[in-house]
Protein backbone atom coordinates (compact mmCIF):
# COMPACT_ATOMS: atom_id res chain seq x y z
CA UNK A 1 0.00 0.00 0.00
CA UNK A 2 2.87 2.24 0.31
CA UNK A 3 3.27 2.83 -3.38
CA UNK A 4 -0.40 4.32 -3.13
CA UNK A 5 0.52 6.52 -0.43
CA UNK A 6 0.32 9.10 -3.30
CA UNK A 7 -3.38 9.13 -3.53
CA UNK A 8 -3.65 10.72 0.30
CA UNK A 9 -1.61 13.63 -0.92
CA UNK A 10 -3.05 17.26 0.67
CA UNK A 11 -2.52 18.51 -3.18
CA UNK A 12 -3.69 15.63 -4.99
CA UNK A 13 -6.95 15.91 -2.57
CA UNK A 14 -6.85 19.87 -3.41
CA UNK A 15 -6.39 19.72 -7.01
CA UNK A 16 -9.12 16.70 -6.67
CA UNK A 17 -11.46 19.03 -5.16
CA UNK A 18 -11.05 21.78 -7.44
CA UNK A 19 -11.16 19.79 -10.71
CA UNK A 20 -14.55 18.23 -9.77
CA UNK A 21 -16.35 20.89 -8.45
CA UNK A 22 -15.39 23.02 -11.84
CA UNK A 23 -16.97 19.85 -13.53
CA UNK A 24 -20.16 19.70 -11.25
CA UNK A 25 -20.52 23.08 -11.70
CA UNK A 26 -20.01 23.14 -16.47
CA UNK A 27 -22.33 20.17 -16.81
CA UNK A 28 -25.23 21.81 -14.06
CA UNK A 29 -24.74 25.18 -16.09
CA UNK A 30 -25.35 23.21 -19.42
CA UNK A 31 -28.15 20.88 -17.92
CA UNK A 32 -30.05 23.56 -17.27
CA UNK A 33 -29.97 25.41 -20.17
CA UNK A 34 -31.04 22.30 -21.97
CA UNK A 35 -34.12 22.13 -19.67
CA UNK A 36 -34.41 25.62 -21.10
CA UNK A 37 -34.15 24.28 -24.83
CA UNK A 38 -36.38 21.62 -23.93
CA UNK A 39 -39.16 23.72 -22.34
CA UNK A 40 -38.74 26.44 -25.41
CA UNK A 41 -38.94 23.37 -28.25
CA UNK A 42 -42.22 21.67 -26.56
CA UNK A 43 -43.97 24.84 -26.37
CA UNK A 44 -43.86 25.59 -29.87
CA UNK A 45 -44.53 21.87 -30.82
CA UNK A 46 -47.53 22.85 -28.53
CA UNK A 47 -48.17 25.99 -30.77
CA UNK A 48 -47.93 24.06 -33.62
CA UNK A 49 -50.44 21.31 -32.62
CA UNK A 50 -53.16 23.52 -31.73
CA UNK A 51 -52.42 25.60 -34.87
CA UNK A 52 -52.58 22.61 -36.70
CA UNK A 53 -56.35 21.37 -35.22
CA UNK A 54 -57.54 24.67 -35.49
CA UNK A 55 -56.75 24.48 -39.30
CA UNK A 56 -57.72 21.01 -39.53
CA UNK A 57 -61.16 21.63 -38.87
CA UNK A 58 -61.50 24.63 -40.98
CA UNK A 59 -60.22 22.64 -43.93
CA UNK A 60 -62.75 19.84 -42.94
CA UNK A 61 -65.07 22.87 -42.98
CA UNK A 62 -64.28 23.97 -46.37
CA UNK A 63 -64.03 20.34 -47.32
CA UNK A 64 -68.12 20.01 -46.12
CA UNK A 65 -69.09 22.91 -47.91
CA UNK A 66 -67.26 22.04 -50.89
CA UNK A 67 -69.50 19.01 -50.87
CA UNK A 68 -72.66 21.15 -49.92
CA UNK A 69 -71.59 23.66 -53.23
CA UNK A 70 -70.85 20.55 -55.64
CA UNK A 71 -74.25 18.57 -54.30
CA UNK A 72 -76.64 21.50 -54.97
CA UNK A 73 -74.34 22.82 -58.45
CA UNK A 74 -74.83 19.17 -59.74
CA UNK A 75 -78.65 19.17 -58.72
CA UNK A 76 -79.50 22.55 -60.13
CA UNK A 77 -76.71 22.30 -63.64
CA UNK A 78 -79.61 21.26 -65.97
CA UNK A 79 -82.83 22.39 -64.30
CA UNK A 80 -81.82 25.97 -62.78
CA UNK A 81 -78.54 26.91 -64.63
CA UNK A 82 -78.28 30.24 -62.60
CA UNK A 83 -78.30 28.81 -59.24
CA UNK A 84 -75.78 26.02 -60.49
CA UNK A 85 -73.74 28.94 -61.62
CA UNK A 86 -73.82 30.35 -58.26
CA UNK A 87 -73.05 27.06 -56.54
CA UNK A 88 -70.06 26.66 -59.17
CA UNK A 89 -68.30 30.10 -58.35
CA UNK A 90 -67.96 29.30 -54.96
CA UNK A 91 -65.80 26.30 -55.71
CA UNK A 92 -62.68 26.08 -53.73
CA UNK A 93 -59.62 26.38 -56.21
CA UNK A 94 -58.75 22.22 -54.87
CA UNK A 95 -62.24 21.37 -56.30
CA UNK A 96 -62.13 23.09 -59.22
CA UNK A 97 -58.41 21.43 -59.88
CA UNK A 98 -60.16 17.88 -59.25
CA UNK A 99 -63.15 18.60 -61.61
CA UNK A 100 -60.33 19.21 -64.06
CA UNK A 101 -58.43 16.44 -63.48
CA UNK A 102 -61.52 14.54 -63.60
CA UNK A 103 -64.67 15.20 -63.26
CA UNK A 104 -66.34 11.27 -63.22
CA UNK A 105 -64.01 11.01 -59.40
CA UNK A 106 -63.87 14.68 -58.14
CA UNK A 107 -63.35 13.76 -54.51
CA UNK A 108 -59.87 12.70 -55.51
CA UNK A 109 -56.85 11.82 -52.67
CA UNK A 110 -55.00 14.46 -54.20
CA UNK A 111 -58.54 16.65 -53.83
CA UNK A 112 -57.96 15.93 -49.93
CA UNK A 113 -54.25 16.13 -49.71
CA UNK A 114 -54.40 19.94 -51.21
CA UNK A 115 -56.93 20.64 -48.61
CA UNK A 116 -55.08 19.77 -46.06
CA UNK A 117 -51.58 20.94 -46.59
CA UNK A 118 -51.64 23.68 -44.02
CA UNK A 119 -52.43 21.57 -40.84
CA UNK A 120 -50.37 19.13 -42.53
CA UNK A 121 -47.01 21.11 -42.34
CA UNK A 122 -48.01 22.75 -39.01
CA UNK A 123 -48.58 18.61 -37.46
CA UNK A 124 -44.97 17.87 -39.18
CA UNK A 125 -43.78 20.88 -37.59
CA UNK A 126 -45.38 20.22 -34.11
CA UNK A 127 -43.83 16.23 -34.23
CA UNK A 128 -40.39 18.18 -35.01
CA UNK A 129 -40.81 19.97 -31.93
CA UNK A 130 -41.52 17.65 -29.73
CA UNK A 131 -38.85 15.21 -31.43
CA UNK A 132 -36.17 18.34 -30.55
CA UNK A 133 -37.70 18.34 -27.24
CA UNK A 134 -36.70 14.86 -26.56
CA UNK A 135 -33.09 14.87 -27.72
CA UNK A 136 -32.82 18.08 -25.23
CA UNK A 137 -34.20 15.83 -22.37
CA UNK A 138 -32.06 13.15 -22.99
CA UNK A 139 -28.96 15.33 -23.45
CA UNK A 140 -30.01 16.90 -19.92
CA UNK A 141 -30.86 13.76 -18.27
CA UNK A 142 -27.32 13.04 -19.08
CA UNK A 143 -25.69 16.38 -18.13
CA UNK A 144 -27.35 15.56 -15.21
CA UNK A 145 -26.15 11.90 -14.67
CA UNK A 146 -22.43 14.08 -15.13
CA UNK A 147 -23.56 16.54 -12.13
CA UNK A 148 -24.20 13.09 -9.69
CA UNK A 149 -20.97 11.63 -11.08
CA UNK A 150 -18.89 14.39 -10.57
CA UNK A 151 -20.61 15.40 -6.65
CA UNK A 152 -19.87 11.60 -5.13
CA UNK A 153 -16.31 12.30 -6.65
CA UNK A 154 -16.28 15.74 -4.89
CA UNK A 155 -17.70 13.62 -1.62
CA UNK A 156 -15.21 10.90 -2.11
CA UNK A 157 -11.96 14.05 -2.61
CA UNK A 158 -13.91 15.74 0.81
CA UNK A 159 -14.53 13.07 3.09
CA UNK A 160 -10.74 11.68 2.01
CA UNK A 161 -8.91 15.11 2.76
CA UNK A 162 -10.51 14.70 6.24
CA UNK A 163 -9.33 11.54 7.15
CA UNK A 164 -5.67 11.24 8.56
CA UNK A 165 -3.20 10.92 6.20
CA UNK A 166 -2.27 7.31 7.32
CA UNK A 167 -5.21 5.70 6.88
CA UNK A 168 -6.24 3.16 4.72
CA UNK A 169 -9.95 4.32 4.03
CA UNK A 170 -8.49 7.98 2.89
CA UNK A 171 -6.56 6.00 -0.01
CA UNK A 172 -9.88 4.46 -0.91
CA UNK A 173 -11.52 7.65 -0.96
CA UNK A 174 -8.96 9.24 -3.07
CA UNK A 175 -8.81 6.11 -5.23
CA UNK A 176 -12.89 6.24 -5.56
CA UNK A 177 -12.85 10.51 -6.47
CA UNK A 178 -10.28 10.07 -9.02
CA UNK A 179 -12.54 7.11 -10.74
CA UNK A 180 -15.45 9.23 -10.79
CA UNK A 181 -13.56 12.43 -11.71
CA UNK A 182 -12.99 9.70 -15.23
CA UNK A 183 -16.16 8.47 -15.25
CA UNK A 184 -17.44 11.72 -15.20
CA UNK A 185 -15.17 12.93 -17.93
CA UNK A 186 -16.24 9.58 -20.21
CA UNK A 187 -19.65 10.57 -19.06
CA UNK A 188 -19.95 13.99 -20.35
CA UNK A 189 -17.86 13.80 -23.49
CA UNK A 190 -20.49 10.66 -24.46
CA UNK A 191 -23.18 12.96 -23.95
CA UNK A 192 -24.91 14.18 -27.59
CA UNK A 193 -25.41 17.59 -28.79
CA UNK A 194 -28.41 18.61 -30.66
CA UNK A 195 -29.44 19.88 -33.15
CA UNK A 196 -31.36 22.18 -33.43
CA UNK A 197 -32.46 22.67 -36.86
CA UNK A 198 -36.68 22.91 -36.95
Amino acid sequence: MKYLRFLGNEILLGTLIAILSVFTAIPSYYASLAGGEQNNAEIKGMQALNDGNAEYLTENQSIGQDYNYYDNWYLNQDSNPEVAEYYQFNFSQQLQDAIARDPNKVWDDQYYTEMAVTSTELFDQSEAYFILASDWNERGDLLGLVVMIMALGVAFAAWASLLKEDSNLRLVFSFFAIAMLIYGLVTYLGVPTVAVAV
